[in-house]
């Protein structure tokens, strides 16, 4: 059910918003069996991605920042404003929250049109208050077209979209989506994930995105928190977290890591689309149409598409595109008794490799080596 949680009432903390951006977030909960016990300094800014299988307290966490669930103990400080703080008796109400809340399926008011659906959200924030208008919010969501429609004429994904709107409407200081594309076929998630992404961009409004899916949580987001069981195993930017070899995401069938790089030129004729990664010195070529120069772009490389090379690297020949310069980082057993994981360092950026015992053995491959690092198949996240 997608909806909105919202409040427009200044907060005590409002004095410390020159303060550096981040969410201060720690929450003890007991319910029945199921303890979630966490200490967490998140951005306050960009996508932060909650992570982990189904029972870990992902939704548990999101009641808490909601005022949903009330912490045994606890402190929640968003940008400077302290909503909750167990030890001072501070514990800011739900309405008094400035958030939005998207949860998993649209709950449009179906009586109303999508027009006043979405003004429904608007005009719940003083117009001082406003930080984004009616057309601006519809022209995010790709939704301007559907103004006049009622909800009973919208697809799943059109829905959706005007339940993110109505969201951003109520002028949130932090965005809040539970699974927002659970409920959505596959076409229907590629068709929002463009959107999200937009909202990323455009917006400097903090959003925490519960998610299970591993294709959405490397396409959206900045940085990453795994659970498990009520507790954080890892929180970090999603570059360097997904490349842990402590953590079992790097050991598992299909572990990849997330790069992003600028856009530095394109071969027409072969059209080849250069990235150079962070550092300058490594790039890595895709197939792609034309894109701006100095554009970011996100890829990810799974670590069994990933081969080493020793020796010089004019000594080999392949028709392997991208053949980086690498440094052997960590090295760890694979899940698989025949098989070790190989973190690898390109300038910076971490890279895994999925090779069998016997070639890390054949090759002599140990930490602190110079390889090569042969990357079979890049795929771009957007």
């Amino acid at each position: 059910m997608s909806e909105l949680i919202s409040s427009h009432a200044a907060l005590d903390g409002a004095k410390n918003r020159d303060k550096a951006k981040a969410i201060e977030a720690r929450f003890v909960v007991e319910q029945g069996g199921f303890t979630l016990d966490l200490d967490l300094t998140l951005p306050g800014r960009g996508i932060t991605a909650i992570f982990g299988d189904s029972g870990s307290g992902k939704t548990t966490v999101l009641r808490c920042l909601a005022g949903l669930a009330r912490p045994k103990k606890g402190r929640l400080v968003v940008n400077g404003e302290v909503w909750l703080d167990t030890d001072r008796r501070i514990f800011l109400p739900t309405h008094k929250r400035p958030l939005g809340y998207v949860f998993q399926e649209a709950s449009l008011f179906r009586h109303l049109s999508v027009m006043k659906n979405l003004r429904f959200g608007l005009d719940r924030v003083p117009a001082a208050m406003r930080r984004v208008d009616l057309m601006h919010a519809a022209d995010l969501l790709g939704i301007a077209h559907l103004l006049d429609r009622m909800p009973a004429g919208l697809s799943g994904g059109e829905k959706q979209r005007v339940g993110i709107a109505r969201a951003l409407l109520t002028s949130p200081r932090l965005l809040l989506l539970d699974e927002p594309l659970a409920s959505l076929d596959q076409k229907r998630k590629l068709e929002i994930l463009p959107y999200l992404e937009r909202l990323h961009d455009q917006l400097d409004i903090p959003m925490l995105y519960v998610s299970h899916a591993p294709e959405e949580v490397a396409r959206l987001a900045d940085h990453l928190v795994l659970l498990d069981g009520g507790r954080a195993m890892a929180s970090g930017p999603i570059t360097e977290t997904l490349a842990r070899l402590d953590l079992p995401m790097a050991l598992a069938d299909d572990a990849s890591v997330v790069l992003e790089g600028v856009v530095a030129g394109h071969d027409a004729r072969y059209q080849l689309l250069t990235l150079a990664l962070p550092g300058a010195r490594a790039t890595l070529t895709v197939l792609h149409a034309p894109a701006d120069i100095g554009q970011t772009m996100r890829v990810a490389v799974k670590a069994r598409d990933v081969s080493l090379i020793t020796g010089e690297r004019g000594e080999t020949h392949s028709s392997v595109l991208n053949v980086l310069a690498a440094t052997v980082v960590a090295i760890a057993a694979d899940t698989h008794p025949s098989q070790a994981v190989v973190r690898l360092d390109i300038d910076g950026s971490p890279l895994l490799a999925r090779v069998t015992r016997y070639s890390l053995d054949r090759l002599g491959i140990a930490v602190g080596m110079r390889v090569w690092a042969q990357v079979k198949a890049v795929s771009l996240l957007a």
